[in-house]
């Protein structure tokens, strides 16, 4: 009977790991282009077109360095939907419609982030607040960006300001066919219907010894554009030791639980381009607050192009905390999020952890059971043989 019960505990785990390992929700197909719908490079800064489609529907992702730089997130009901672009209108940057889907009846949501600006302040007092101490902010709508190179299914832009002596900050792309994880920390959990960017500064020169830094987003939707922060905590930081928080950027519609779309981020940046635990550094982010929508316009190509009347919420994602080491010591930075539509992903246990905890909790039960069996036993052998004494 134990081995009996101890085989089927083994087949057991041995299912919820395959089950655990086998469940995907279907996958899509990726295709990336530049300068959709054109036959001549624009001048003014590039375009790269992601069409990702699925079973029954198809996200467009724009990305653009025409201005800040920017992502657009367009879905779809249609495997057919396609976007167009008007490139004289485009290019002028003087009217909204330049960019549309087509058909336009095929529109289910679209959301927009905008890296608009990056501050700086002298941390001499180490407190990590940026109070009057800010440096003039560097407005990315004025970088000078290099053409987007592409390693599908990434793509990476770099760019720098004017008075940079060397170094860029980066932005990298990543689109997805199918579920996963990033395959560099902090190994955010992607679904299908997400993409990642990483940001990075690397040997930007510092304006103090004591420098840290901010990076300011916009986020742009005609209705209902990213609004509300809810932070997470999770008892797991297997994927990204010591972090047990997940924050999440969402829109939703008159407050309801139906989230449409997202950005969510662990609350970690990295000090090194190839990271060990130490080189973590915390960071946080700012109440979000609202903007008006003609600025963000004005900033970025994309935004002109395809909105039409946007709404606008900006926050500030801050890097490091009092005692932390200075953005000088190595002169680099990382931080990662995911852009996507529908509810963010949510972390689970792996497979492993799935398995040792079952094996964990399962081994001392097994061993209560036998226990219980023998002494049963035992205890019933004991009872018949005193039940009854012959009389000589």
């Amino acid at each position: 009977m134990a081995a009996g019960s101890g085989g089927l505990y083994v087949v057991l785990v041995l299912w919820i790991v395959t089950v655990t390992c086998s469940a995907e929700p279907g996958r899509r197909q990726i295709s990336m282009h530049l300068y959709p719908s054109s036959h001549s490079t624009p001048q003014a800064g590039d375009l790269l077109h992601v069409r990702a489609v699925g079973d029954n529907d198809t996200l467009h992702f724009l990305f653009c360095s025409q201005g800040a730089p920017t992502l657009l997130l367009i879905h779809t009901n249609s495997t057919s939907s396609e976007v167009q672009v008007n490139w004289p209108e485009f290019v002028a940057r003087n009217t909204s419609g330049s960019l549309k889907v087509e058909p336009e009846s095929s529109l289910q949501y679209s959301s927009a982030v905008v890296f608009s600006r990056l501050l700086e302040y002298d941390d001499v007092n180490d407190t990590a607040e940026p109070t009057s101490d800010l440096f003039p902010p560097y407005d990315l709508q004025n970088f000078t960006w290099n053409p987007i190179n592409l390693s599908e299914p990434m793509a990476l832009l770099c760019g720098a300001d004017a008075s940079f002596t060397n170094g860029s900050l980066c932005l990298q792309l990543s689109v997805f066919d199918s579920e996963g994880r990033g395959e560099a920390w902090p190994h955010l959990l992607h679904s299908v219907n997400s993409s990642q960017l990483e940001v990075w500064l690397d040997g930007i020169p510092a304006r103090a010894t004591h420098s840290r830094f901010l990076l300011e987003m916009h986020a742009v939707g005609e209705a209902y554009p990213l609004s509300t922060i809810d932070v997470y905590q999770s008892i797991d930081d297997e994927y990204t030791p010591s972090i047990f928080k997940v924050s999440q950027w969402v829109s939703s519609v008159n407050g309801s639980s139906d989230v449409l779309g997202y950005a969510l981020w662990k609350p970690v940046a990295y000090r090194q381009a190839r990271p060990a635990l130490e080189d973590a550094t915390p960071c946080r982010h700012s109440v979000p607050w609202a903007q008006s929508g003609s600025m963000v316009t004005a900033s970025s190509g994309l935004i002109r192009a395809f909105f039409s009347d946007p709404e606008s919420m900006a926050l500030n994602v801050s890097f490091g905390l009092a005692g932390e080491p200075f953005y000088n010591v190595t002169r680099f930075l990382s931080w990662t999020l995911l852009v996507g539509v529908g509810s963010p992903p949510v972390d689970s246990f792996s497979p492993l952890v799935v398995a040792i905890m079952a094996v964990g909790l399962g081994i001392p039960m097994i061993i209560l059971l036998v226990g219980g069996i023998w002494l049963c036993i035992r205890k019933s052998k004991g009872a018949s043989s005193t039940s009854y004494v012959p009389i000589n």
